[in-house]
């Protein structure tokens, strides 16, 4: 059973303290750092009867950021909101480990010392010449932070996990009669008629003012709301401390002139930072420069005009930024954008046109006469005939007469006769693999909410609010 705990589990413990190993230090005393040893309660949230404390995160946080490259490192600490997913991701795995863990618990599971001693005697990081070495597991669990209470008590809640998941994790057998099912609906093919009436097959006479006007109206044009925006860089390279340093300081020394009345050119002036004016743009016309990342954007779109930001980390330096202005979302002028309007008037004008001939052709269809320039094609579910068509031939009962809307033309179609497919035994068996992993993630999406249901989790308001303030 423990054989099959460890071959079955998603993260082996050994790659736990592989990660450490590599990333021992980060996140370390983190707590004490922010609170000061006075500080009592570092529960961040309840599960059940387990707490997970500020340092069950940092360690969490710690593995996760030694499976990073170190530009994936670089770019989560200077980007917060890639590091605001990364904390989001490791408290709720802890959060998932906790309601299992105290499931177990519920359960009367028992994990002994004696079984965790077989455990880690089977490590192959813990032998040397195919048997155990104590000065192995010493070394590694001093070099990793873990005392060996700990490490033990990481091993035996894996284990616990695994004799609650396990059982939900068996595939489910599916009847022979669903799986051929699936497989003939995936597989069979049919006979379709189809006629393609372009748009573009029409001629259309250039428009008069009146009719793009009425265009217009009827299609308005909203111009996306805009600002103009400016910004400091006061750079380093933050990798290095001295240097990081350096920047802060007269970060804060930029921000302070400001803070006096200075103008941002002026301040950036004054310290020898860079003064960038970025100019007017939307949310999805961002100007080329390496700050405007996708956090930087939300920063901007979520700001105030005439504001400026604190100070904001990147990889490049420290940034203040600025909306000089905001101007709202609204509807273009019209006498702005009728020269654009034509192309737009000209291709709904032959839309109308083909529409209009499309229908011609299904009502002689359905007077039962010949479908006129008209492809027969035998179609499987993702070859045979534009991607509309494919759908609509499915979605139709066979026999049926209907007009296909695409994205350049209308189509004219006949659901001739459905063809069954032959068995592939092959495939046959992938659609069986398939059928029973979709029926074990509904029943291990069940399982995990009734465990979210059984126990609660708890944030410690208090607590949170001051490890993650902004």
């Amino acid at each position: 059973m423990l054989e099959y705990l460890r071959n079955a589990a998603d993260k082996p413990v050994a790659k736990i303290l592989i990660g450490i190993l590599a990333f021992s230090f980060v996140g370390w005393g983190v707590a004490e750092w922010i609170f000061g040893g006075a500080a009592s309660d570092i529960t961040l949230v309840r599960v059940g009867n387990h707490e997970i404390t500020i340092n069950d995160f940092n360690m969490e946080k710690s593995r996760e950021m030694a499976n990073m490259t170190r530009d994936v490192q670089r770019a989560t600490y200077s980007d917060s909101g890639l590091m605001d997913a990364l904390n989001t991701q490791v408290l709720s795995r802890l959060a998932t480990n906790a309601m299992t863990e105290s499931h177990a618990e519920d359960m009367g599971f028992v994990v002994s010392d004696a079984q965790i001693a077989r455990e880690i005697r089977a490590f192959p990081e813990f032998q040397m010449d195919g048997q155990f070495s104590t000065y192995l597991f010493d070394t590694v669990l001093a070099n990793s932070g873990y005392s060996e209470a700990a490490f033990a008590n990481v091993l035996r809640n894996q284990i616990l996990r695994g004799y609650v998941l396990a059982p939900v994790s068996v595939p489910v057998p599916v009847p022979g009669f669903a799986v051929r099912a699936d497989y003939d609906a995936r597989y069979a093919t049919r006979q379709i008629d189809y006629a393609t009436v372009q748009y573009d097959a029409f001629d259309v006479a250039a428009p008069t003012t009146e009719q793009l006007r009425a265009f217009y109206e009827q299609n308005p044009h909203m111009v996306p709301e805009q600002r103009t925006v400016s910004y400091v860089l006061i750079p380093a390279d933050m990798d290095k401390p001295d240097e990081y340093d350096a920047a802060y300081q007269n970060a804060v020394l930029v921000e302070d002139d400001i803070i006096a009345g200075e103008t941002m050119a002026v301040a950036a002036k004054n310290h020898g930072a860079k003064y960038v004016a970025l100019g007017t743009f939307d949310a999805d016309s961002r100007p080329v420069d390496v700050l405007l990342t996708d956090s930087m954007m939300k920063n901007i779109f979520d700001m105030e005009e005439g504001l400026e930001s604190e100070l904001i980390e990147t990889k490049h330096g420290f940034v203040i930024v600025r909306v000089d202005q905001v101007i709202p979302a609204h509807n273009a002028e019209f006498e702005s954008i009728k020269d654009n309007l034509v192309a737009g008037w000209r291709r709904a004008e032959q839309r109308k046109q083909a529409y209009v001939r499309a229908n011609e052709i299904l009502v002689d269809l359905n007077d039962g006469n010949e479908m006129q320039n008209k492809k027969s094609v035998q179609v499987s579910r993702a070859l045979g005939a534009p991607v509309e068509v494919l759908s609509a031939a499915f979605n139709n009962e066979v026999g049926s007469n209907s007009i296909v809307d695409g994205a350049d033309a209308f189509y004219v179609l006949h659901v001739g006769t459905e063809i069954m497919p032959t068995v592939d035994t092959k495939k046959m068996a992938d659609v069986r693999t398939e059928l029973e992993n979709i029926q074990s993630q509904g029943i291990i999406a069940d399982y995990n909410a009734f465990l979210e249901r059984e126990y609660p989790v708890k944030v410690n308001e208090k607590v949170y609010n001051r490890f993650f303030a902004k």
